[in-house]
């Protein structure tokens, strides 16, 4: 299998030297995603494309790299075949074409490069005579064909187009400096996230736990899903911060309506001493202009007056209708559908309009050795190493061994079907429905639940004992 890549437009309209190096950078960042996948592929780099060429068994995950990764317009599917003159393509087109066009309006479409004594032009109408002249089609529609036959043709080499698909755009990853996004896990901050990504832009990971040891869990196993789906050419951070303490002080120290304002901005400053340390100028949040009171455009001013940095959302202009389609799309809705939620800072009737004076004065109350320690106390883990982390710092029994237990698989469809997990006896219930159904199951039974890397499992688990439920452990098989 041939599969040719095409480069995101804002690229090719760069200088040479730029677009040289960042062509570059998105040839060496898939090498980088191929050989982490272990699959056996061979990339060509050309001044305005790439090729991957593969066997069809690992087609699939080749054509699931491509489309996922940040730079690529466009990935089309094609077989490769010798042929260099006009008679050749036409008899390849014809043997491999025919049947598609019966019955049916046809166009033919092509692109060539390299020498030869003829055009473009000259092969879309020779092989649409060829393929006409066996009278089984419909006729040729330059306008509205039903079938549309595309081919390249670069020296003695013919690419029959079979399939197109749309990349992910944007820049390489890795052209466009670093980030540090605070992410909760919802929908704002994971979708914030995956537009940085898609960007170019290395994306860190920084979480303020207020208190749920399961809600770290969830983001945690979010933030690795984002990484392996759409940034897994470059190792990122995840930092942990502990803010339980902080949210204290806010208690102590704040009016209440202004606690969630105040809030905001001891999560930036903190997040700011962060990036200090990684050596990251900017900072992302999930903020969508009068979503809460505190994203009404007066408060977000005050609230970024803690910071040097620059805070970037990428949400800003969005709806949130618009946000959970796009969540859904990149396949992380049911994580935040799911996300065992803490809120210790919630504000009674709350400022939408705040005041620079009193801003001031309601942060010289707080005591900021508070806020230094948390930074101090913060875990940073490469997000790769999130799996041996969480399984080593698990909070629920892993279980190798089935015994008397039933297993419940909690993996999204159609993982269960597509890679079933050959145990007796078995329920499929994925984690988004868990929570509702597990209510239903027989109390007197012990259940394992089971996920791929076991990150989800142990999420969940800890949540439904959160609940009272002391019959659910995790299975991990050896």
């Amino acid at each position: 299998m041939k599969f040719m890549v095409k480069i995101f437009p804002e690229v090719m309209v760069k200088g040479d030297a730029v677009k040289k190096k960042m062509i570059r950078q998105l040839y060496f960042n898939l090498k980088t995603l191929f050989e982490r996948t272990a699959v056996d592929v061979e990339l060509k780099r050309f001044w305005d494309k790439l090729e991957a060429l593969c066997s069809d068994d690992v087609s699939e995950t080749v054509r699931q790299i491509l489309i996922k990764t940040p730079g690529i317009e466009q990935v089309l599917e094609a077989q490769q075949y010798p042929a260099k003159t006009l008679d050749a393509i036409a008899d390849v087109v014809v043997a491999q074409a025919a049947d598609s066009i019966k019955d049916k309006r046809f166009v033919v479409r092509a692109k060539r490069t390299g020498t030869h004594d003829f055009t473009s032009n000259d092969i879309e109408r020779y092989v649409g005579q060829r393929l006409f002249d066996l009278q089984i089609s419909a006729g040729v529609d330059l306008k509205n064909p039903q079938v549309k036959i595309e081919l390249e043709v670069h020296q003695d080499q013919l690419n029959l187009i079979q399939h197109r698909h749309k990349g992910l755009g944007g820049f390489p990853m890795g052209t466009q400096g670093e980030v540090l996004s605070l992410v909760s896990g919802g929908f704002d901050s994971t979708v914030a996230s995956y537009l940085m990504m898609r960007r170019g832009l290395k994306t860190h990971f920084v979480f303020f736990n207020l208190g749920g040891a399961a809600h770290e869990l969830g983001v945690k196993q979010v933030a690795l899903y984002l990484w392996e789906q759409f940034g897994g050419s470059h190792r990122v951070s995840f930092v942990s911060v502990p803010f339980e303490a902080v949210v204290a002080e806010i208690f102590r120290t704040s009016h209440e309506t202004y606690m969630g304002v105040v809030l905001k901005r001891l999560m930036l400053k903190a997040a700011e001493q962060i990036a200090d340390q990684m050596g990251i100028d900017a900072l992302v949040m999930g903020d969508a202009v009068g979503q809460v009171s505190s994203q009404t455009l007066r408060n977000m001013a005050m609230i970024d007056r803690v910071t040097d940095k620059l805070v970037l959302r990428p949400l800003a202009v969005m709806h949130k209708q618009d946000i959970m389609s796009l969540a859904d799309r990149i396949g992380t809705r049911e994580f935040a559908e799911s996300m065992p939620e803490y809120c210790g800072v919630i504000s009674q009737n709350p400022v939408i309009n705040s005041s620079a004076k009193r801003i001031e004065l309601e942060t010289n109350r707080f005591d900021l050795a508070v806020l230094n320690q948390a930074v101090a106390a913060a875990q940073k883990i490469a997000v790769d190493e999130v799996v041996e982390n969480v399984n080593a710092t698990a909070a629920v029994e892993i279980c190798h061994q089935l015994g008397e237990a039933v297993v419940i698989d909690i993996r999204k469809m159609p993982l269960p079907e597509r890679f079933p997990l050959e145990v007796a006896p078995k329920l499929v219930i994925p984690f988004y429905e868990l929570n509702q159904k597990f209510k239903q199951l027989d109390s007197t039974q012990q259940y394992l639940l089971y996920c791929q890397k076991g990150v989800m499992s142990q999420l969940h688990a800890q949540y439904l004992r959160d609940q009272g439920y002391e019959n659910v452990r995790v299975y991990r098989p050896l």
